[in-house]
């Protein structure tokens, strides 16, 4: 019983990291209350940053996608717990999240600045929608199993954890993956976008088309056709399917 409690706590302290790395991130992207944002501090040269953004970016793509791979749960779990595997891989990926903010050089061009008040509202309103779609969408699919909490709490009370039937919940009928469509308008929703702020929207956004290659094929595997037809009914992230003749 120590021990599955020792378990719970741990899983508690990693969930709680991510919510501080996720509020963090808002503040970060969007340049509001936090002490270090993505065009905060001063400006160095311009190839260095480039280079020590770019590896930070890296960092967080691989740690994301290796460790989310089935085969790599397979030979993790030999090494830590079953029921905290999902803990481990958020508190790792968040603490790597804080290690991005906290290395982060600012590259200050101005690629668009937009000073019309009704189009700032309207990117600063997208911004807020962005990230408001990213949360909804972690609570429709199972947001305390997919952050670690479920695992292991049902690990606290000896409840064995049963296998997720495949369900697609209101947005996911839209499209396949409004959580990463949510990060994709949040992190371009600006009306002021610097060349680091620009450089952080590419990367990411090209790392979330190659991680959802990745994460179909898993879907597929655990699904079978019932993922196969859902991809076939339903677009990837835009809610636009164009007709076949």
């Amino acid at each position: 019983m120590f021990g599955r409690i020792i378990a719970f706590l741990y899983g508690l302290v990693c969930y709680l990291t991510f919510l501080v790395s996720f509020l963090y991130a808002i503040g970060f992207v969007g340049n509001v209350i936090v002490p270090k944002s993505i065009d905060s501090g001063p400006e160095g040269p311009l190839v260095k940053a480039l280079l020590i953004n770019a590896i930070l970016l890296s960092l967080f793509a691989i740690q994301h996608s290796v460790m989310a791979r089935q085969w790599f749960k397979r030979a993790w779990t030999k090494i830590v717990p079953e029921a905290v595997e999902r803990s481990t891989y958020v508190l790792l990926a968040s603490l790597i999240l804080l290690l991005l903010f906290w290395k982060w050089h600012p590259m200050k061009g101005i690629v668009w600045d937009v000073h019309n008040p009704n189009g700032r509202t309207a990117l600063q309103g997208l911004f807020w929608i962005g990230w408001g779609l990213v949360l909804v969408s972690t609570y429709l699919i199972d947001h305390f199993g997919l952050f670690g909490m479920k695992q292991v709490y049902n690990y606290l009370v000896g409840k064995h954890d049963e296998p997720q039937p495949f369900k697609s919940p209101t947005l996911y009928k839209m499209v396949r993956h409004p959580l990463y469509l949510g990060f994709i308008i949040a992190f371009w929703a600006t009306p002021r976008m610097t060349t680091g702020h620009l450089v952080f929207a590419i990367m990411t956004t090209a790392y979330i088309v190659v991680a959802i290659q990745f994460e179909e094929r898993d879907l597929i595997r655990l699904y079978g056709d019932s993922y196969r037809k859902y991809r076939e009914q339903v677009s990837m992230l835009f809610p636009l399917r164009l007709r076949k003749r």
